[in-house]
């Protein structure tokens, strides 16, 4: 596994992009959505990609999720090269080492919160007690611990998103990658949502990439990439949050 020095201490790197390109065709026309990025995202660390509609944000997440593969450059994660991988290693890779949390929830509306957490561990072959011992560790760590056996329709919007970002740390990633996690809340559950995932971020060590548009979402993080027309504009590293690097 690849490593890099972070305020004098060497830290592992979960995810790197090497000047990574992504073109799409679109009604026979090359689009590149990306266009040479290069970007590490160490382990522990909390980040938020911020920039316009259009920008590239989206795609960038995607690929750092793995959900799609560079159209050229290179994209490791947890050192491996991911052009190395077929299909069902990479998606085996993707299943151990990130975690996904959507704007839309993706919750399936009829089963169980508990049932919805568990999910991911079916995959991984995990017996069926151990995985709901799991989710329910799980839903506890977000303050749902009474609220296990409820379907999404029985929650609201705030507790949704909890629900869907114990399903993301269920499988214990080393990164979970949200996309506009607050994109569907008022303000007070978009704020606890945020706080949420910056306790479990201090507390857990685990890697937080947050999609976003509101730099109100974006200044709770330690480090803002700034994303324009396909290029990392400007990257602040590691500062705190709130501070402005201009």
């Amino acid at each position: 596994m690849t490593a890099e020095v972070v305020g004098g201490a060497r830290r592992e790197l979960a995810v790197e992009a090497r000047d990574v390109v992504r073109r799409y065709q679109l009604d026979g026309v090359s689009v590149e959505a990306l266009r040479g990025v290069t970007l590490r995202i160490e382990q522990g660390a909390y980040a938020a990609i911020v920039g316009p509609s259009g920008s590239g944000k989206s795609t960038l997440m995607h690929l750092l999720g793995c959900l799609d593969r560079p159209t050229s450059g290179t994209l490791l994660l947890g050192g491996r090269n991911v052009a190395d991988l077929s299909d069902a290693e990479l998606a085996e890779l993707r299943n151990r080492t990130i975690g996904f949390v959507f704007q839309s929830f993706q919750l399936l509306t009829r089963t169980s919160a508990l049932e919805n957490v568990a999910l991911p561990l079916v995959y991984r072959g995990v017996r069926r007690a151990e995985r709901r011992d799991r989710a329910a560790a799980a839903l506890e760590a977000v303050g749902l611990g009474k609220r296990m056996g409820h379907r999404p329709g029985q929650l609201s919007g705030g507790e949704q998103q909890r629900v869907a970002i114990a399903r993301a740390l269920v499988g214990e990633p080393t990164v979970l990658l949200a996309d506009e996690p607050t994109g569907n809340l008022d303000t007070r559950s978009g704020a606890e949502v945020i706080a949420l995932l910056g306790r479990l971020n201090s507390e857990r060590g685990v890697a937080v990439v947050v999609v976003t548009h509101d730099l109100d979402v974006a200044d709770q993080a330690r480090r803002r990439i700034h994303v324009r027309d396909g290029l990392v504009e400007r990257d602040t590293g590691a500062l705190g949050p709130g501070v402005d690097p201009r």
